[in-house]
């Protein structure tokens, strides 16, 4: 259940009693322990407006609401704040039902990780890659139905190199390893040889004319391209498959219609033999309208309209109702006109089109993060060097441990310390990477969690029985702690809601780091072994465990038995 949304429901009746059905609850965890779990501020703005003082207001909302089964006690607090303690059996009912509640049906797509298919999978695409699968996991774990698009750069003018560098070097380039030095050679080419980059310029052309040669050793390089792109995506461990990639190459022939359309619609005007949209919400600093050109004066289409095309097809051919672009900050700009243009042009009426920008990862140099090995920047590279790290931390936590264990255990602290150290923090905000940071087992990192979930798991082996016996009903919540952990269990559900609304992984993140403390904190000062409540308290070991196993899941994280 979503306490935060049950408790807003029964204050919404509450405000209406009291003369102010308009005011929003304003209901969110309590700022203070002491006043409870929960405040609702909406009595602090409502009051002025009905003449009165927002401590008789509040006190008015609680005569008038029904709080039976939901809070053992409620108090005005503070200038006027609203504050309550939920109730033992609400706990016990959301402990005894894990189930996560479905939202409303809706149809998701989701456009993220779009690499370049020119080149390796570079470090910087590590955050929409890994922000957009979190995202994707909590809506499908919401009942949303969710189309993954991985819109990759798989056309244009850097392919007419690499065919035409194909061509000269023969049948065998098409199997080189490393895709990052045959881009390199094929791009210099174009520098240093005028002959080289017309041959380039033609191929491009026969590309866009379907000539079958070209577009099957094309093709052949896409194939190897995407095969290597799979194999980060497995090493990462994210949900993208090769059946969610739809690349530009995949609108291509629908580009002179979309343009053929906005010009029936009087939205097409001729520039310099160039074919652009002026909108007027777009202007330059002198005043002027700033141009969307969808048709370069040479024929050659831009981002816009193959973005404009994969726009109309996610809203009108898959029938989406959402469409999220997980995509760097810097197109900012580039989505405010995309959206605008569709609409403009009439496309996707009713669907929320959403740009969820992200910012860099840096160095400690405050520049854009590298990797050690050769200055380069693999993404393979990031993800094999701290599963190094993550096996020489194993190795001195643990030694005991077989080679085997020690590996799997490396390779899931290791990729889960990079994900984690990356999705609880704000996307909106670059950030410095700390390998001390993010593989340490204190604080707000993965292995912290990773440690939490495999604590529990100990526990279980020292009673010396299966997790599953811990079986509801909850007893009594006797301590302060045991209630503590039971309010953290029992907010996952409006957790989830709220990363579902606001595209940001990090508060599940924030959640599951207070859940992992408020499991330690109980751990410590409550006996569960040797207790009377011992059944209470293991049921509530068992909750922290699979809701730190399913929330780990959410972002993409392996969690271990041992560590």
């Amino acid at each position: 259940m979503n306490l935060k949304a049950l408790i807003a429901d029964r204050l919404a009746a509450g405000f209406a009693r009291a003369g102010a059905g308009d005011a929003p609850a304003a209901v969110g965890p309590a700022t203070r322990a002491e006043f409870g779990d929960y405040q609702a501020n909406g009595a602090m703005g409502a009051a002025k407006r009905l003449g009165l003082g927002p401590r008789e207001l509040a006190q008015r909302v609680i005569d008038g609401t029904d709080f039976a089964g939901i809070a053992a006690r409620c108090a005005v607090t503070g200038p006027g704040f609203i504050s309550l303690t939920v109730a033992d059996e609400l706990l016990a009912d959301a402990l005894a039902d894990r189930r996560i509640q479905p939202l409303p049906a809706a149809k998701v797509v989701m456009d993220y990780s779009s690499p370049n298919l020119a080149k390796e999978m570079q470090v910087h695409h590590l955050r929409s890659t890994i922000i957009g699968d979190a995202i994707a996991r909590v809506l499908e774990a919401l009942g949303c139905e969710v189309i993954r698009q991985n819109h990759v750069g798989d056309w244009g003018a850097q392919f007419g190199r690499l065919v035409a560098h194909l061509n000269d070097c023969g049948e065998d380039a098409v199997h080189l390893a490393d895709l990052e030095r045959f881009y390199t050679q094929a791009s210099a080419r174009v520098d240093e040889d005028p002959a080289f980059a017309a041959r380039a310029r033609r191929v491009v052309v026969d590309l866009h004319t379907g000539d079958a040669a070209t577009l099957a050793r094309w093709r052949r390089y896409i194939d190897v391209s995407l095969a290597h792109c799979q194999a980060v995506y497995e090493a990462l461990g994210v949900s993208l498959r090769p059946s969610d990639v739809r690349g530009e190459s995949a609108y291509n022939g629908d580009l002179a219609a979309v343009v053929a359309d906005l010009a029936a619609k009087g939205l097409i005007t001729e520039s310099d033999g160039a074919l652009c949209v002026f909108l007027d919400e777009f202007k330059g600093k002198d005043g002027s309208t700033v141009p969307v050109i969808v048709r370069k004066s040479d024929g050659a289409y831009l981002y816009h309209s193959t973005d404009l095309a994969a726009l109309r097809y996610r809203a009108e051919t898959l029938g989406a109702d959402r469409v999220l672009y997980i995509v760097d900050a810097r197109q900012s700009l580039h989505f405010r006109q995309l959206f605008a243009l569709a609409k403009a042009a009439g496309y996707g009426a009713g669907v929320s089109f959403e740009h969820h920008p992200f910012g860099t990862m840096l160095g400690a140099d405050g520049r854009p993060f590298k990797t050690r090995r050769g200055g380069g920047t693999r993404l393979l590279d990031l993800l094999d060097e701290a599963t190094v790290r993550a096996g020489r931390l194993v190795q001195a936590k643990n030694p005991t441990l077989d080679a085997a264990t020690t590996d799997r255990v490396a390779r899931a602290l290791g990729v889960g310390a990079v994900k984690y150290a990356d999705l609880s923090k704000n996307r909106t905000s670059d950030y410095v990477f700390s390998w001390d940071d993010m593989l340490s087992l204190e604080g707000n990192t993965a292995p912290y969690l990773q440690y939490a979930y495999a604590r529990i798991q100990s526990l279980f082996a020292k009673a010396g029985i299966p997790v599953e016996a811990a079986e509801p009903p909850l007893g009594p919540l006797a301590t302060a702690e045991e209630h503590a952990l039971a309010l953290q269990l029992a907010r996952f559900q409006e957790t989830l809601e709220q990363v579902a609304a606001t595209v940001m992984p990090h508060h599940l993140c924030s959640y599951l780091y207070d859940l992992a403390a408020a499991f330690m904190r109980f751990y410590e000062r409550c006996p569960v072994l040797d207790s009377d409540l011992r059944n209470s308290r293991l049921l509530l070991s068992r909750r922290s465990a699979e809701t730190l196993a399913t929330g780990l899941g959410l972002l993409g994280i392996d969690t271990v038995d041992r560590m």
